[in-house]
């Protein structure tokens, strides 16, 4: 049995940075996704909105642990050889993009309906309307609950450790059946999550009071 030495805490910081990068990837694509789905609920066919709203119902609906296992042991299935990082890649990106989907329709909706109609009295098309009025507006209020919500990523990468992915709980788990040491191993890992989740924090509080400020 080993002890826990700094080696083990370099060994969890190099994990740490595959957590940061899996997180990255999931919000790139999530966000992506997001938008698509946030504009598909808000759109005037009424195809795009059910499906749009089927879609989110029914990822919301699902744990994450399901769509982690679908990924990686169900396109395997198919006779495809699916890398951890990808498969828990494509599951958060699944899992983001419906939940920022929904958040982000809700600010496209917290808009304003006066300026809808000064971007239709300018004679604005669909797609100006979007870009150059609602969009921007929608982003500054999308701000705080979207950084809010990377904190919950953050922590859900922790799930593709059930895939064999080597995250920073995983790392942990490894090092723990090395040194059997699970208290002090888990409380290094909780530090190195707090360390990645509270500036985040931090900064959604910090634009919702810019927010709130700018509306005063």
């Amino acid at each position: 049995m080993n002890s826990f030495s700094l080696t083990h805490v370099g060994y969890l910081a190099v994990a740490a940075q595959w957590t940061v990068l899996l997180s990255l990837l999931a919000f790139l694509g999530g966000a992506t996704l997001g938008l698509a789905l946030a504009l598909a609920r808000v759109s005037k066919i009424s195809f795009l909105r059910k499906a749009a709203s089927a879609y989110i119902q029914v990822v919301q609906g699902t744990p994450l642990l399901v769509l982690l296992f679908l990924s990686y042991f169900g396109i395997s299935i198919a006779g495809i050889n699916v890398p951890p990082l990808l498969a828990a890649a494509l599951s958060l990106t699944l899992y983001t993009g419906a939940f920022l989907g929904e958040i982000w329709r809700g600010c496209i909706q917290a808009v304003a309906r006066t300026q809808w109609e000064a971007a239709e009295c300018l004679g604005l098309n669909r797609f100006s309307q979007y870009f150059h009025v609602v969009l921007p507006q929608a982003g500054r209020i999308a701000v705080a609950p979207t950084v809010g919500f990377m904190v919950q990523v953050v922590k859900n990468t922790s799930l593709a450790s059930v895939i064999g992915f080597l995250e920073l709980s995983r790392a942990g788990q490894v090092v723990n059946n090395s040194t059997f040491q699970p208290f002090t191993v888990f409380c290094v890992i909780a530090l190195m999550y707090f360390a990645l989740c509270y500036p985040l924090s931090l900064a959604s509080r910090h634009f919702e009071r810019k927010l709130n400020v700018g509306r005063q």
